[in-house]
């Protein structure tokens, strides 16, 4: 009988048992793991070793280009492959605090220093242009003389076409020291009359201005009185009867009215700087106070007052409202020239000696004179009404008779706002 089915039982009972081999002691730190019935070697607890340095993102080598060969290109299993297209996120060492989060651009606002250069001069300079000829145009204003000058509307013609404008040189001394009355040989006469009349027609249409010259002994009627003098109608009424006599004989109906005396017409020449005039021959009179050469030459205040004044020559009073008109002309022309306009201190001039020289109706105003002004600066036409004879009137003395045909075209033309014909000057 076998033996090969038995059991272990027999195998203890028939064969001697083996020595069983000695465990050894178990240590405390030594861990025994079976396997295959074999035991492992003792292992000691050990700290894991340090984690190796994460390389940052750009230590990986750059791709291989595009156009590369494919037959060139590493592999991924050989040495210095390129790292995947897919990068792993770095890993935080441990124990380190997560960053803090993106903050916001912080925008830095740089406070700009203040440089004025040169705006703030123009501007200063732009406020002044603006600010100070409106506060000066109200202050010259208000200084403005004005007086009732018109007579009642039952008796005036009807309105006529244009602008009408009476000139009035009256030989007040008011303003005048009396050291410049004995220089100016202005005499000690008290009152006023008028030794200047002049009509200025402004037409409608844009065109040149008419200036016409009315002469002081013209012999006319004067309303509520006889014939006689024309400038004795402004030693009987004033204004409103000279305007009245004016309409009356031209059938022009007056629209504006200014006057100026010796002082004023002294002292207005004087503050732009005087007036350039040509004189055609050397003039010398005693009684005017008048003596200057020939030629073109820049009048002062005194030369144009004797100028406007003087009856010292061939023609007499004709010669001097000639020389009224070409005074009158060149006054303008100096107070709208660009050398007045630009200059503060000169315009400060004329508008402090200027308007108080000045007596105008009081529905009037300097914007009115600014007007007169550039008129009379762009005159087309200057002459005198035509003459007819010159005689002696009893009573009455030296006068100046108007031709009629040749004055009643004159005046016709003005009333009807057109040119006035050759035909009908006189120089």
């Amino acid at each position: 009988m076998s033996d090969r089915g038995a059991g272990p039982w027999f195998r203890d009972e028939v064969a001697p048992q083996r020595p069983r081999r000695a465990e050894p002691p178990e240590a405390p730190t030594v861990v025994s793991r079976p396997a295959a019935n074999r035991p492992f070697p003792p292992v000691s607890r050990q700290e894991p070793p340090p984690a190796p340095p994460q390389r940052p993102v750009d230590a990986y080598p750059p791709q291989p280009p595009a156009d590369q060969p494919a037959g060139r290109r590493r592999t991924a299993t050989g040495a210095g492959a390129a790292p995947p297209q897919s990068r792993p996120p770095m890993r935080r060492p441990v124990g380190e605090a997560p960053p803090p989060p993106p903050q916001p651009p912080q925008t830095v606002v740089k406070r700009k220093r203040r440089r004025f250069g040169w705006k703030k001069p123009v501007a200063i300079a732009a406020v002044l242009f603006l600010v100070l000829p409106m506060c000066l145009y109200f202050w010259a204003d208000s200084r403005l003389e004005r007086i009732d000058a018109f007579p009642a509307s039952n008796s005036r013609p009807a309105k006529t076409p244009g602008s009408d404008w009476l000139i009035v040189g009256s030989d007040s001394r008011e303003g005048l020291s009396a050291k410049e009355r004995a220089k100016l040989k202005t005499g000690r006469a008290t009152g006023q009359r008028t030794d200047t009349m002049m009509l200025l027609h402004i037409p409608d249409g844009g065109g040149k201005p008419t200036l016409v010259s009315l002469p002081r002994d013209s012999y006319v009627s004067i309303p509520g009185h006889s014939k006689n003098r024309l400038n004795a109608a402004f030693a009987f009424g004033g204004p409103k009867l000279l305007i009245q006599t004016v309409e009356q004989a031209t059938n022009i109906r007056i629209d504006h009215y200014a006057e100026i005396g010796f002082g004023g017409l002294f002292d207005l020449v004087n503050a732009v700087g005087g007036v350039n005039m040509c004189i055609d021959e050397a003039r010398k009179d005693p009684k005017a106070g008048l003596d200057i050469k020939k030629g073109c030459q820049n009048l002062d205040g005194g030369e144009a007052l004797g100028i406007a004044r003087s009856r010292a020559s061939t023609r007499g009073d004709l010669d001097r409202v000639s020389n009224q008109r070409e005074l009158i002309s060149s006054l303008m022309d100096k107070v709208t020239s660009p050398t007045t306009l630009l200059n503060p201190f000169r315009m400060w001039s004329v508008a402090t000696k200027g308007a108080g020289a000045m007596v105008i109706d009081d529905g009037d105003h300097l914007i009115d004179l600014v007007r007169l002004a550039w008129a009379a600066k762009g005159l087309g036409t200057t002459t005198t009404v035509p003459i007819g004879r010159e005689y002696t009137a009893s009573g009455v003395g030296s006068v100046i008779e108007w031709d009629a045909g040749r004055s009643r075209a004159l005046f016709d033309a003005l009333r009807q706002d057109r040119p006035v014909p050759k035909s009908a000057q006189f120089n």
